[in-house]
């Protein structure tokens, strides 16, 4: 262990921990504002799934109520999210390094060493792999008779794949459902600007270029 060791691991805590779920939210949060119908059939679901008193008016009274069985049966929260993930993936570019010399499946060669790296932003807007309306954000995609369905690591590759796939998924996933009910239960999101350009920064994770200015209108 030296210096450069731990360097690592705290960056890989930062960036694999903190970054990708609050860019993830941000991005689903443009979405919202972009797909209004969207919102609000997640806000349907927030309230038919989460039982409170008719007096509870805080947030925090509202989080206390939040189960691990209802966030199970928030499937379209949760196609959602994903559906944000396939077009806006926390980590855009990933690969790994060859410990071995291999074969890949269209017969080209990697040797001991060589890099292997994939565009889960590309991937997740091609036709070849999700159909004429892979640029559509459409979370009823991930949906059968109102159920989500998970599609292969190896297609959806947000969290990678195989041996190595995220070891954070669940949790991610579970805690980026909790912001967006407490959200959206008490607030209609809509952009400061409509007219802005909302494009993404280059950088390890997909952050929002200048960030996204949106204004919070409390629910009826």
């Amino acid at each position: 262990m030296n210096d450069k060791y731990l360097r690592d691991i705290i960056l890989n805590f930062m960036i694999a921990g903190k970054d990708t779920s609050a860019n993830t939210l941000a991005w689903f949060f443009y979405m919202m504002c972009k797909n209004p119908l969207v919102q609000e059939k997640v806000a349907q679901e927030v309230r038919d799934n989460v039982t409170c008193t008719q007096q509870e008016t805080n947030i925090d009274e509202f989080v206390a109520h939040i189960t691990e069985a209802t966030l199970d049966k928030m499937h379209y929260l949760h196609a959602t999210l994903t559906e944000t993930l396939r077009l806006y993936p926390a980590v855009p570019i990933d690969g790994r390094t060859a410990e071995t010399a291999d074969i890949l499946p269209d017969g080209y060669r990697v040797k001991k060493g060589d890099g292997v790296f994939y565009m889960a932003y590309a991937m997740g807007r091609m036709p070849y792999i999700w159909g004429p309306d892979a640029d559509e954000f459409r979370p009823e995609r991930w949906l059968k008779d109102s159920i989500f369905q998970p599609e292969s690591p190896f297609k959806f590759t947000a969290f990678h794949a195989g041996p190595r796939i995220c070891l954070g998924k669940d949790f991610a996933y579970r805690q980026m459902k909790i912001v967006a009910m407490a959200l959206l239960r008490y607030f209609i999101f809509k952009l400061a600007d409509e007219t802005t350009s909302v494009t993404y920064k280059t950088m390890f994770t997909l952050h929002i270029d200048k960030g996204l200015p949106n204004r919070a209108i409390p629910r009826p």
